[in-house]
């Protein structure tokens, strides 16, 4: 593929994460998260003083809430900080989160990054199927408001997997279900994700190619993704399109 790093050799098709890898949302899951989660710390403040402080919104949001359902990422987090959480606990800061993210998105449209988009294209016109998929909801109207989703043959979002049941990352059965929609078996199917969970179910899944996308300035996060499960990092998609692409 001219033009196009030569791991992608042999791929039939490829699976992309939506939040962080298609569009810039990510950033806006984070920031409802924080508030999401510093509001419960500040009302409910655990025994353990060291457990008070604030949530990172990069830290805490990649090693427990990144690549995961509202209600995983809201109970992996409490948990971290305490006793396990009660349901209603966790189901009360995942709503109060949702709330807040929806706010926000109705703000403004979330663009789509440009490295991202080219590499779509060049897919594409290789012949190279494509499927979104995405713990998150709201993954149609993302994909929708940045104008990319009529790039995609196939589309697995948060409602699809409540649907059918699909246990969340970092199994690999939202990834499966799209590479099953794109009737591509998954030694010849690629994943790109940002999070960890992502990045580790590529792997569990056997997927041909895993590209982690490193969007983040600490240079430890390329690494983890490496240790998690991808072949490759990158720190934006457009640099698979350039004469220095990642082999």
């Amino acid at each position: 593929m001219t033009g196009i790093s030569a791991r992608f050799t042999g791929v039939e098709a490829a699976v992309f994460d939506t939040d962080g890898v298609i569009t810039d949302s990510a950033r806006v899951h984070a920031a409802a998260w924080k508030t999401a989660f510093d509001a419960f710390l500040r009302d409910h403040p655990p025994g353990d003083p060291a457990a008070r402080r604030p949530f990172d919104a990069h830290e805490d949001y990649l090693r427990y809430v990144d690549g995961k359902s509202r209600l995983d990422g809201a109970a992996a987090f409490l948990t971290s900080r305490g006793p396990g959480p009660s349901g209603a606990t966790v189901t009360a800061v995942a709503a109060h989160k949702e709330k807040l993210f929806v706010e926000r998105l109705r703000e403004g449209t979330v663009p789509a990054y440009p490295g991202t988009v080219r590499l779509l294209h060049a897919l594409r016109a290789q012949g190279v199927r494509l499927a979104a998929a995405s713990a998150s909801r709201h993954a149609h109207e993302l994909l929708l408001r940045a104008e990319v989703f009529p790039l995609f043959d196939a589309l697995v979002d948060g409602a699809e997997a409540a649907r059918l049941k699909l246990p969340g990352k970092p199994d690999p059965a939202l990834f499966l279900e799209a590479a099953r929609r794109l009737g591509s078996p998954p030694d010849r199917t690629a994943v790109v994700e940002d999070a960890l969970a992502g990045v580790e179910a590529g792997r569990r899944g056997g997927f041909g190619l895993v590209i982690g996308v490193d969007r983040a300035d600490d240079p430890g996060t390329g690494e983890r993704l490496r240790r998690h499960g991808a072949d490759i990092v990158v720190h934006d998609l457009g640099e698979l399109l350039s004469e220095g692409a990642p082999t």
